[in-house]
């Protein structure tokens, strides 16, 4: 975030004490980009991994409700969306922004409730490969949508009743996945309209409004207690506020081809992080359909330009 992009006069500071801001820079430009994804990664699915763990006192739903207030509430107070000078197809390409991103967390949250972390999130990595695969216009990628819908096919419980995959949690993953890839699209346009975060602050208010009633619905009067609370904060910051921020500073760095092919870690990542935070023990047939996700994933963005 830019000194621009923040409002009111600067604080005074001392004379030869630096400012906050150059001490964060200073501390980013001590890690290298390719570490700064990583850290960007790894925030996303642990704050995922908080996420899932609350599903046991609030609905799926509630929790994505606490998640979009407090990025709302956050991003909200850093970069304050100006309507002003805005044409109407300018907000309708803000709303439809938010309204994705809304219908995004939703429908992943509810896939994550069903599935483990690394198979909701190999799933919805689909969404992003489309992406890819489409904008590279190379016969050879159909390849990798090949293999990455192998991989989907592997982890479907054909011809098995399982609770650990469901073909419901499956189907949230999927529209989760088609959510991301409108989101990738739609990031483009409300950039060129928006100045600076200004359109994803604008998002993340509208994907609140959206949210809201089924979220409040579901989580009633459970919302308001102090730890849940707290623990929304957390998930808001570690989900939202803070990867975003440091992958900003990554692709400030870095060509977007690479930073690409370092995110298609991400489903593997996940894996991880919910073996380690949730004790999610994936099978050795769940972790090769994670792999060709990864594996399609990284051909598709290194093929495309």
């Amino acid at each position: 975030m830019t000194a621009q992009a923040l409002d009111g006069p600067a604080e005074p500071y001392e004379p030869g004490l630096p400012r906050p801001g150059a001490l964060l820079r200073a501390a980013s430009d001590a890690i290298p980009p390719s570490g700064l994804v990583l850290l960007a990664i790894l925030s996303v699915q642990v704050g995922a991994g908080f996420a899932k763990d609350l599903f046991s006192q609030l609905p799926p739903s509630a929790v994505v409700f606490l998640r979009i207030a407090m990025g709302a509430l956050i991003m909200g107070v850093v970069a304050r969306p100006r309507l002003k000078g805005l044409t109407r197809a300018d907000l309708g390409a803000g709303v439809a922004f938010g309204v994705t991103l809304g219908v995004m967390n939703l429908s992943f949250y509810e896939a994550l409730a069903r599935l483990p972390m690394g198979i909701a999130v190999a799933i919805e990595f689909l969404g992003p490969l489309g992406v890819a695969v489409a904008a590279s216009r190379r016969r050879m990628d159909l390849l990798w949508v090949v293999l990455a819908g192998s991989g989907v096919v592997m982890l479907a419980p054909w011809g098995t009743a399982t609770s650990r995959i469901s073909w419901a949690g499956i189907g949230f993953a999927l529209v989760a996945a088609v959510c991301w890839a409108g989101y990738i699209l739609l990031s483009a346009s409300v950039g060129g309209r928006f100045p600076g975060t200004t359109g994803l602050s604008f998002a993340m208010i509208v994907s609140f409004l959206v949210v809201a009633p089924v979220g409040i619905t579901t989580g009633g009067a459970d919302l308001l207690q102090p730890e849940l609370l707290l623990i929304g904060l957390g998930v808001g910051l570690l989900s939202s506020v803070i990867p975003y921020s440091i992958e900003l500073e990554a692709l400030r760095r870095m060509p977007k081809r690479v930073f690409g092919i370092l995110m298609s870690l991400e489903p593997a990542v996940a894996a991880i992080v919910g073996l380690l935070v949730l004790g999610e023990v994936l099978e050795v047939r769940e972790w090769a359909a994670i792999g060709c996700v990864v594996i399609a994933s990284v051909g598709a963005t290194r093929n495309t330009r």
